[in-house]
Protein backbone atom coordinates (compact mmCIF):
# COMPACT_ATOMS: atom_id res chain seq x y z
CA UNK A 1 0.00 0.00 0.00
CA UNK A 2 1.21 3.55 -0.49
CA UNK A 3 0.80 6.14 2.16
CA UNK A 4 0.94 9.71 1.61
CA UNK A 5 2.36 12.35 4.22
CA UNK A 6 2.08 16.15 2.81
CA UNK A 7 3.11 19.05 5.32
CA UNK A 8 4.04 23.00 5.59
CA UNK A 9 4.57 24.59 8.50
CA UNK A 10 2.18 27.39 8.53
CA UNK A 11 -1.67 27.54 7.79
CA UNK A 12 -0.40 30.51 5.08
CA UNK A 13 0.61 27.54 3.38
CA UNK A 14 -2.34 25.80 2.46
CA UNK A 15 -1.96 25.81 -1.87
CA UNK A 16 1.10 24.30 -0.83
CA UNK A 17 -0.61 21.49 1.00
CA UNK A 18 -3.11 20.84 -1.14
CA UNK A 19 -0.53 20.49 -4.04
CA UNK A 20 1.27 17.91 -2.17
CA UNK A 21 -2.01 16.06 -1.82
CA UNK A 22 -2.92 16.31 -5.01
CA UNK A 23 0.16 15.19 -6.50
CA UNK A 24 0.16 11.93 -3.80
CA UNK A 25 -3.24 11.04 -4.76
CA UNK A 26 -1.91 11.49 -8.57
CA UNK A 27 1.10 8.89 -7.86
CA UNK A 28 -0.93 6.23 -6.76
CA UNK A 29 -1.07 6.94 -2.62
CA UNK A 30 -4.62 4.48 -1.32
CA UNK A 31 -3.96 6.99 1.77
CA UNK A 32 -3.00 10.58 2.65
CA UNK A 33 -1.75 12.08 5.73
CA UNK A 34 -1.89 15.96 6.54
CA UNK A 35 -0.94 18.29 8.12
CA UNK A 36 -0.04 22.15 8.86
CA UNK A 37 2.99 22.09 11.53
CA UNK A 38 6.36 23.24 11.79
CA UNK A 39 8.80 20.27 10.64
CA UNK A 40 11.09 21.06 13.71
CA UNK A 41 8.21 20.23 16.36
CA UNK A 42 8.12 16.82 17.76
CA UNK A 43 4.57 16.94 17.79
CA UNK A 44 3.14 15.77 14.38
CA UNK A 45 0.53 13.27 15.23
CA UNK A 46 -0.75 12.44 11.40
CA UNK A 47 2.90 11.72 11.08
CA UNK A 48 2.92 9.28 13.95
CA UNK A 49 -0.31 7.74 12.67
CA UNK A 50 0.89 7.40 9.01
CA UNK A 51 3.81 5.58 10.31
CA UNK A 52 1.39 3.77 13.07
CA UNK A 53 -0.01 2.63 9.93
CA UNK A 54 2.17 1.25 7.93
CA UNK A 55 2.28 -2.63 7.52
CA UNK A 56 5.36 -4.91 5.87
CA UNK A 57 5.67 -3.80 2.63
CA UNK A 58 4.09 -0.67 2.47
CA UNK A 59 5.27 2.28 0.89
CA UNK A 60 5.53 5.81 2.88
CA UNK A 61 5.87 8.76 -0.38
CA UNK A 62 6.33 12.36 0.19
CA UNK A 63 7.05 14.99 -2.31
CA UNK A 64 10.43 16.17 -0.96
CA UNK A 65 12.85 15.06 1.84
CA UNK A 66 11.98 18.85 3.39
CA UNK A 67 8.34 17.33 4.27
CA UNK A 68 9.26 14.33 6.01
CA UNK A 69 12.46 15.88 8.61
CA UNK A 70 14.55 19.06 8.57
CA UNK A 71 17.74 17.50 9.71
CA UNK A 72 20.01 14.91 7.89
CA UNK A 73 19.96 13.05 11.21
CA UNK A 74 15.93 13.16 11.85
CA UNK A 75 15.39 12.38 7.82
CA UNK A 76 17.79 9.16 8.33
CA UNK A 77 16.18 8.00 11.60
CA UNK A 78 12.49 7.98 9.58
CA UNK A 79 14.02 5.62 7.13
CA UNK A 80 15.44 3.57 9.78
CA UNK A 81 12.32 3.36 11.36
CA UNK A 82 10.64 2.88 8.42
CA UNK A 83 12.73 0.15 7.29
CA UNK A 84 12.40 -2.07 10.87
CA UNK A 85 8.80 -2.28 9.70
CA UNK A 86 9.77 -4.43 6.26
CA UNK A 87 8.84 -0.44 4.59
CA UNK A 88 10.04 1.93 2.38
CA UNK A 89 10.07 5.61 1.68
CA UNK A 90 10.00 7.32 -1.54
CA UNK A 91 10.77 10.74 -2.47
CA UNK A 92 8.40 11.54 -5.56
CA UNK A 93 9.72 14.72 -6.73
CA UNK A 94 13.59 15.30 -7.25
CA UNK A 95 13.70 17.43 -10.26
CA UNK A 96 12.00 15.07 -11.87
CA UNK A 97 13.34 11.85 -10.36
CA UNK A 98 11.98 9.65 -7.41
CA UNK A 99 14.61 8.37 -4.59
CA UNK A 100 13.45 5.01 -3.43
CA UNK A 101 14.64 4.01 0.19
CA UNK A 102 15.03 0.31 -0.85
CA UNK A 103 18.00 1.07 -3.35
CA UNK A 104 21.54 2.23 -2.14
CA UNK A 105 22.08 4.62 -4.24
CA UNK A 106 18.50 6.55 -3.41
CA UNK A 107 19.75 6.11 -0.13
CA UNK A 108 22.64 7.94 -0.55
CA UNK A 109 20.91 10.84 -2.78
CA UNK A 110 18.85 11.37 -0.15
CA UNK A 111 21.27 11.09 3.02
CA UNK A 112 23.22 13.68 0.51
CA UNK A 113 19.70 16.00 -0.21
CA UNK A 114 19.07 15.75 3.54
CA UNK A 115 22.30 16.88 4.62
CA UNK A 116 22.04 20.09 1.79
CA UNK A 117 18.54 20.84 3.02
CA UNK A 118 19.92 21.58 6.92
CA UNK A 119 23.23 23.35 5.48
CA UNK A 120 20.36 25.46 3.51
CA UNK A 121 18.16 25.86 6.32
CA UNK A 122 21.24 26.59 8.67
CA UNK A 123 22.15 29.33 6.73
CA UNK A 124 18.98 30.73 6.12
CA UNK A 125 18.58 31.18 9.91
CA UNK A 126 21.76 32.58 10.14
CA UNK A 127 21.04 35.56 7.91
CA UNK A 128 17.36 36.59 9.72
CA UNK A 129 19.43 36.24 12.74
CA UNK A 130 21.83 39.08 10.88
CA UNK A 131 18.53 40.82 9.84
CA UNK A 132 17.28 41.06 12.95
CA UNK A 133 20.32 42.38 14.43
CA UNK A 134 21.31 44.85 12.19
CA UNK A 135 17.33 45.98 12.57
CA UNK A 136 17.52 45.77 16.51
CA UNK A 137 20.97 48.42 15.82
CA UNK A 138 18.88 50.47 13.99
CA UNK A 139 15.86 50.65 16.38
CA UNK A 140 13.64 48.98 13.78
CA UNK A 141 12.81 45.72 15.35
CA UNK A 142 9.66 45.35 16.99
CA UNK A 143 9.68 41.97 17.16
CA UNK A 144 6.63 39.51 16.97
CA UNK A 145 3.30 40.92 17.46
CA UNK A 146 1.88 38.93 20.40
CA UNK A 147 -1.04 37.02 19.19
CA UNK A 148 -2.65 36.41 23.08
CA UNK A 149 -2.85 39.95 24.09
CA UNK A 150 -4.50 40.55 20.48
CA UNK A 151 -7.29 38.44 21.88
CA UNK A 152 -7.80 39.12 25.34
CA UNK A 153 -11.49 40.12 25.10
CA UNK A 154 -12.58 36.93 23.26
CA UNK A 155 -10.24 34.79 25.82
CA UNK A 156 -11.94 36.88 29.09
CA UNK A 157 -15.91 36.30 27.44
CA UNK A 158 -15.00 32.55 27.00
CA UNK A 159 -14.07 32.05 30.39
CA UNK A 160 -16.95 33.69 31.64
CA UNK A 161 -19.04 31.03 29.49
CA UNK A 162 -17.25 28.41 31.45
CA UNK A 163 -15.43 27.43 28.93
CA UNK A 164 -11.94 25.64 29.76
CA UNK A 165 -8.14 27.20 29.43
CA UNK A 166 -7.69 24.62 27.19
CA UNK A 167 -10.94 24.45 25.08
CA UNK A 168 -10.02 28.56 25.01
CA UNK A 169 -7.07 27.86 23.39
CA UNK A 170 -8.23 25.39 20.96
CA UNK A 171 -10.66 27.66 19.34
CA UNK A 172 -8.69 30.57 18.94
CA UNK A 173 -5.74 29.19 17.83
CA UNK A 174 -3.20 30.46 21.04
CA UNK A 175 -1.43 28.06 23.61
CA UNK A 176 -2.45 27.25 26.49
CA UNK A 177 0.18 29.87 28.54
CA UNK A 178 -1.26 32.83 25.92
CA UNK A 179 -4.84 31.94 27.56
CA UNK A 180 -3.23 32.44 31.20
CA UNK A 181 -1.60 35.46 29.77
CA UNK A 182 -4.17 36.85 28.49
CA UNK A 183 -6.47 36.21 31.85
CA UNK A 184 -3.03 38.04 33.92
CA UNK A 185 -2.39 34.94 35.51
CA UNK A 186 1.04 34.68 34.34
CA UNK A 187 3.37 37.36 33.67
CA UNK A 188 5.78 38.02 31.16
Amino acid sequence: MKIGYARTSTTEQLAGLEAQVRDLWAAGCEKVFQEQVSGASTDRPQLAAALEHMRQGDVLMVMKPDRLARSTADLLGYVKAIQAKGCHLIVQSMGGQTLDTSNPTSKLMLTVLGAVAEFERDLMKERQAEGIAKAKAEGKYKGRKPTARNQTEAVRALEAQGISRTEIAKRLGISRTGVYRALGIVKD
